[in-house]
């Protein structure tokens, strides 16, 4: 497994009220619900002291296993001074050992499916805080690439046995 070590950071944009799940496609609803508010409500103009242009879906707060309840946020990298605007929140993704896998093709499909071989894979996933980047790459949904950083445990190598 290819594993990044990333910084602790800090993002600033809406939550979704409560927690969802994937049972029944019901986080298809309640995400999409949160990123249309997000984009009808122009947060992303609205999000002071961001450090770049990308959007982060945050994926959080797992109950378990991906067929358990999780939480749901859409922000922007923001630094450490930033103050919350009113109807915002802020969320700390921590720093620790992350995967990085791309999604490529037409949206949304293509991150579905990706989801999915996700789900199905042996990856050993921490479920403490996954994430999806929407930048430049992503904005041709013809045609779309997203990154997604999953949060996952280092194997422990046993001792060799002699």
């Amino acid at each position: 497994m290819n594993a990044i070590q990333l910084n602790e950071f800090r993002l600033i944009g809406l939550a979704l009220p409560g927690k969802t799940t994937n049972e029944g496609g019901q986080s298809n609803i309640d995400c999409g619900n949160l990123w249309q508010k997000f984009e009808n409500g122009k947060y992303f103009e609205k999000i002071p002291g961001k450090l770049n242009d990308d959007v982060l879906a945050v994926y959080h707060q797992y109950e378990g296993d991906h067929t358990k309840p999780f939480s749901y946020f859409i922000g922007c990298k923001v630094n450490d001074v930033a103050s919350i605007p009113g109807g915002m929140e802020s969320l700390t993704i921590p720093g620790g050992t992350y995967k990085k896998i791309t999604a490529i093709g037409e949206m949304p499909q293509c991150l579905i499916n990706t989801w999915k071989d996700i789900w199905e894979s042996d990856v050993p996933r921490a479920y403490e805080a996954d994430f999806e980047i929407y930048d430049e790459d992503s904005k041709d949904w013809r045609n779309a690439k997203i990154e997604i950083y999953l949060s996952v445990r280092l194997m422990q190598r046993s001792p060799r046995q002699i």
